[in-house]
């Protein structure tokens, strides 16, 4: 293997001081033209890299930012993501994406591995069997910056980013009683999750505030292969569903699929709405109407409130981006 070139290489090789060699680099005004362009064009030549590392260790600053969410797979945090990349990538910044699997045990495991690389501030969705927040919390009195998103804990004095779950689902329901849809299949995920729980809550509250309670059954699925099961079982009954709602994409993905096997006409026979990023929806004739839960939109916000977080913002907030409806054909 090569070895790496190094400062002090360079600096023997040129017969001058490793602190020269660093600041003509850096093009510090101190150091003469002649003696920035014989140690730049020497690094050239060799090939030098810097050592990200050691930079890090020195600056404590190592222009990384971790994410840490349960699942890469989930269509919200591929949107998420790609939004931070592109904000991260403005900035001189790069990416430690890690996943914990909807377990506690490595989430920690992944939190401890982003403190000890010194990154420069995480952004994480905790798993839904996340009761112990305290090693994430002394993360901020580290410097390092913490940004919970999605999926965040109860606990107030934190910097949390979400989407409007409650409105979102407001928005849902307010649109079925409208369409006058009176045996409505409400597909919801885990209902361990609390992203769930409070979808559910949201939903039978609205319903049951317009006298709408009797009009729908609640179900749950945790695979698009159960929410096909669950829109099979629902068809096969006398009274079979005039709408279904599905409180996330793979929820969606499952119904559809079911939906295409049956040849169930849409929205003659079936209407259909949901709660989606916005991808999913258009992949469909006629594509699905849906509340907006934008994992790239709250990738911004929570890209923002990092970089206010880095320039020294004394205080902590939790920010909301609001839902709104997009229409398309499907109810």
């Amino acid at each position: 293997m090569k070895p790496s070139v190094t400062l002090k290489k360079i600096s023997n090789m040129l017969n001058i001081s490793i602190s020269t060699v660093s600041r003509a680099l850096k093009n510090h005004p101190d150091i003469s033209e002649a003696t920035r362009n014989k140690v730049q064009e020497l690094a050239g030549m060799l090939d030098y890299v810097p050592n990200a590392h050691a930079i890090s260790l020195r600056t404590n600053n190592s222009k990384e930012f971790g994410i840490i969410v349960p699942s890469i797979s989930s269509y919200f945090y591929h949107s998420f993501i790609s939004s931070i990349e592109e904000e991260a990538r403005r900035f001189g910044y790069s990416l430690v994406i890690l996943q914990s699997g909807e377990d506690p045990k490595i989430e920690l495991e992944n939190v401890i591995k982003c403190k000890n690389a010194r990154l420069s501030g995480i952004f994480i969705s905790i798993t839904s069997e996340t009761e112990d927040i305290s090693e994430l919390l002394k993360l901020d009195q580290q410097n390092i910056p913490t940004i919970f998103f999605d999926k965040v804990p109860a606990y107030e004095a934190c910097n949390k980013v979400c989407t409007a779950d409650t409105g979102a689902t407001r928005l849902v329901a307010d649109l079925l009683i409208k369409k006058k849809k009176k045996k409505i299949l409400a597909m919801f995920g885990n209902q361990h999750l609390s992203i769930t729980q409070v979808r559910v809550q949201a939903f039978k509250e609205f319903m049951e505030q317009h006298n709408w309670g009797k009009k729908f059954e609640i179900v749950y699925a945790h695979s698009p292969a159960q929410a096909s099961e669950q829109l099979h079982l629902a068809f096969q009954k006398k009274n079979k569903p005039d709408a279904v709602f599905c409180m996330s994409d793979e929820i969606l993905t499952g119904v559809m699929k079911r939906v295409q096997m049956l040849k169930i006409q849409v929205p003659e026979e079936l209407g259909i709405i949901a709660i989606s990023d916005g991808s999913v929806p258009q992949l469909y004739y006629p594509e699905i109407t849906y509340a907006e839960t934008s994992g790239f939109k709250l990738g911004k916000l929570a890209f923002s409130r990092m970089m206010t977080c880095i320039a020294g913002t004394p205080f902590v907030q939790s920010i909301v981006d609001e839902s709104v409806l997009i229409f398309g054909g499907s109810i």
